[in-house]
């Protein structure tokens, strides 16, 4: 890629400084950013190094062609490359794609959430332990992503009222859920500990990144404990545009292995993930009789229609109906417990309109009749 000269003859930023400069300056998140500067290179590298000025609407969709059905990716791929090149055209190029209407497009997949029973769900708590377990019950409890409960400090959790705040969740919004009550003590043993690394960190000058410019607006709050991780990682690390000492919050994958480790140990058959804990949430609280729209709000759903999906379960799978079969056959009872009563015969169906009284019956023939 060419560096790109000015009129003045001064040299302009690259143009992945500049996707990145653009998305920075709208406050998309550090994972879009990376996501959007990885397509933009792979576009770049499957037309042999052109540069995207060069190319159009026709380059555009011969990239998304290929990703299709060449590469055969998922229609979630798929997408974010697309959303990813007209970010760079429309916004860094300034220019619109037209004429992309005939794109091969990979078919969305209309799938319902994995749910794990009650029963599934204590069994894989049973075997997490100390930070981990807290975690997976915040996720089973409150509802929470992954990515929110690693990310939660110390001022967001309300034990007295029995609330959590969610900062910055997905789409940039907050909002508050609940707070289990089982993880309340749990949670004020955990902080006294957290505080205690939190005094060892303020002696050795160990501070916490803050959110946007935040930092720069209250110098101190960086050592705060309000600002504090609830689950801070075990390592520091140097900041290298800062240069100051930090320590971040737990890394996602620690939870995502030990859950992982959790399910296999527990004899799950469902390829169970940290994920599943958030839909197993909303589909018993469904099943318990709460209504969809305060379920939308505890899960933090913009549109109604995304919390619909756990409809689902309600009552029993195929929506409540009964299956024919269990009226024929007996249902076998699990191990260990006494069988369903003997299937009483089925009821003699009484028409609707009996037939009237055979008055004139007709006289018996006087020969057989073949």
């Amino acid at each position: 890629m060419t560096i790109e000269i000015t009129a003045g003859g001064a040299a302009k930023p690259r143009l992945l400084d500049r996707l990145r400069a653009a998305i920075r300056a709208r406050h998309y998140s550090r994972r879009t950013e990376k996501a959007y500067v990885f397509w933009a290179r792979r576009y770049v590298t499957f037309h042999g190094m052109r540069h995207p000025a060069e190319m159009g609407s026709s380059e555009v969709a011969a990239f998304l062609a290929a990703l299709a059905t060449r590469l055969r990716v998922s229609a979630s791929t798929q997408n974010q490359a697309f959303s990813a090149l007209l970010f760079l055209y429309r916004e860094v190029l300034g220019r619109e794609l037209c004429g992309l209407e005939k794109v091969v497009r990979a078919k969305q997949p209309v799938r319902v959430p994995l749910v794990l029973s009650r029963e599934e769900v204590a069994r894989v708590l049973a075997r997490l332990q100390g930070t981990t377990l807290l975690m997976a019950g915040l996720l089973y409890g409150s509802g929470l992503r992954l990515l929110e409960c690693a990310r939660l400090r110390v001022k967001d959790l309300d034990l007295d009222r029995g609330e959590l705040t969610v900062r910055g969740g997905k789409g940039e919004k907050d909002r508050v859920t609940m707070l289990p009550a089982a993880l309340a003590e749990p949670l004020r043993q955990h902080l006294e500990r957290v505080r205690r690394l939190h005094q060892r960190d303020l002696q050795a000058g160990v501070v916490v990144e803050l959110p946007a410019r935040l930092g720069s607006k209250y110098p101190a709050a960086a050592r705060e404990w309000g600002w504090r991780w609830v689950f801070p990682a075990s390592r520091t690390y140097v900041d290298r545009r800062t240069g100051e000492l930090r320590r971040h919050h737990l890394h996602e994958t620690v939870l995502q292995r030990a859950f992982r480790a959790a399910v296999r140990s527990a004899g799950l058959s469902k390829p169970a993930s940290c994920h599943t804990l958030r839909h197993s949430f909303a589909t018993h609280l469904l099943e318990t009789g709460y209504d969809i729209r305060t379920i939308q709000e505890l899960l933090g759903h913009a549109d109604l229609n995304t919390t619909m999906i756990y409809a689902h379960v309600l009552n029993r799978t195929g929506r409540g109906v009964r299956s024919p079969l269990d009226g024929v056959l007996p249902v076998p009872a699990p191990a260990g417990q006494p069988g369903p009563p003997p299937l009483s015969p089925s009821p003699q169906v009484q028409p609707r309109y009996p037939a009237p009284p055979n008055t004139n019956p007709l006289p018996p023939p006087k020969r057989p009749i073949y």
